[in-house]
């Protein structure tokens, strides 16, 4: 491999392996490398200079990454889902949305952000009146949503009317209230 280990000596370095490269390690690698290299091939998939097509399959590359973390249970869940959603979002905002890939369907994003939601609109409603006094838990657990739903507001210039457009526009104005 093209970049076996990095300068200090301190293990793998897959930011300079190519795509086949950095496929075989994360396929054969589990813990807290996976995120490494979801990292290394999201930095490929933000780079403006490879052609779009290229830069969907880095985007693809971290997804596996990122989603193998979560089957290992290396990282917690909302943070998993978080980077995925987000990362989706960009491609869909940046690169177009592809209606015959879920990933990269605004309507299937939507449906995956709606059903990782833990508390309905009117619970977080509830809730975030008057977060300063719960729990520490309970304002974790708002801050979760809130990190969930970053993407929601974009993500509406890509929906068509209906039902999901709809919860997404409740989700998208309840976030401003969360903590």
């Amino acid at each position: 491999m093209s970049g076996d280990t990095d300068r200090e000596g301190l293990g793998p370095d897959p930011g300079g392996w190519d795509m086949d490269e950095l496929r075989a390690f994360i396929e054969r690698t589990r813990g807290a490398e996976l995120e490494t290299a979801r990292v290394a091939a999201q930095t490929h998939a933000y780079d403006p200079n490879l052609p779009d097509e290229s830069r969907r399959q880095w985007a693809k590359l971290s997804l596996l990454a990122n989603r193998l973390v979560d089957a290992e249970g290396e990282g917690p869940l909302t943070r998993v889902n978080q980077q995925e959603f987000m990362l989706r979002m960009w491609v869909i905002d940046s690169l177009g949305p592809d209606d015959t890939d879920p990933d990269w369907c605004p309507e299937a994003l939507a449906a995956d952000t709606l059903r990782a939601l833990r508390l309905t609109p009117a619970q977080a409603v509830a809730l975030s009146d008057g977060w300063r006094d719960l729990p520490l838990d309970q304002i974790r657990r708002l801050r979760w949503h809130k990190n969930l739903t970053a993407h929601l507001k974009c993500l509406l210039d890509h929906l068509p009317p209906g039902h999901t457009r709809e919860q997404v526009q409740i989700w998208a104005s309840i976030r401003r209230s969360l903590p």
